[in-house]
């Protein structure tokens, strides 16, 4: 810990290719990755100091007060939508292992399907993929980043029912500026990025489940048109959840889980 209070951990290079934009205050950070996009030569990481209109998976708000983390990684992958909805697990086990890093434990850092980072119970990040394509191919991949390491909102700021938002510096006592948690993050993401690349999504998808929270566990799945509970059993080759259900084995595919 450094005379200021901030910790300033040990970090990887900086990743091979990867571009890096640092911008004061902007009202999104995945916004500005849809207006700047076309004009990078390769994969950016977009990190802003403060947001003014920041928002999470359904249009939600998300509060981004400075002091906590707020970035988005821009690239153009392969493939059509189901390749690029795998980064969402590839974010998640960069998050993990960031937010393991800055604290220097993994153990109370758990994943939560199909989105969420989880300390101590509590959501401590989220992660929103938003992308754009032409035919069946994604031609641009906005991976939005939010991380409570400073503050997080009160537990009445967010809908009934949800996990207590949660922050690094409130549950753990450390506290870590957002460009050195970039620096933690974009190593570890480009890392995984590469596995999946490599060795397709089984690697990725049996890492992920070593560190979900409530596998084997009952938990209520609420998608656009029902309702669905069930023991939490694995995730498939999609990424679907599957859920052990009285009517049997259900995948699915995009919802809200709620314990």
């Amino acid at each position: 810990m450094s005379a200021d209070g901030i910790a300033r951990r040990p970090v990887a290079p900086w990743p091979e290719g990867y571009g890096r934009i640092l911008l004061e205050e902007i009202d999104s950070t995945n916004a500005e990755a849809a207006r700047i996009a076309d004009t990078l030569a390769g994969p950016t990481w977009i990190l802003a100091r403060r947001q003014t209109a920041a928002h999470g998976r359904r249009g939600r708000p998300w509060a981004s007060p400075e002091g906590n983390f707020a970035a988005t990684l821009v690239t153009r992958p392969e493939g059509g939508p189901d390749q690029a909805a795998l980064r969402s697990f590839v974010a998640a086990l960069a998050l993990h292992e960031a937010l393991a890093a800055a604290a220097g434990q993994a153990e109370p850092f758990r994943l939560k399907w199909p989105n969420d980072v989880l300390l101590n119970g509590g959501k401590v990040a989220g992660i929103l993929l938003e992308s754009a394509g032409a035919g069946r191919d994604v031609t641009r991949l906005a991976v939005g980043i939010g991380v409570n390491l400073a503050a997080a909102p009160a537990a009445s700021e967010v809908e009934p029912g949800a996990l207590r938002p949660v922050s690094l510096a409130g549950e753990t006592g450390i506290a870590i500026a957002p460009e050195t948690f970039l620096d933690l993050l974009a190593p570890a993401y480009a890392r995984w990025e590469d596995q999946l690349a490599a060795f397709g999504f089984a690697p990725v998808r049996n890492a992920w489940l070593a560190r979900a929270a409530r596998l084997g566990e009952t938990v209520t799945a609420r998608t656009g048109t029902e309702t669905v509970r069930g023991r939490f059993e694995t995730l498939d080759d999609s990424g679907a959840l599957v859920l052990q259900t009285p009517q049997g084995r259900r995948a699915i595919a995009a919802a809200d889980v709620y314990f």
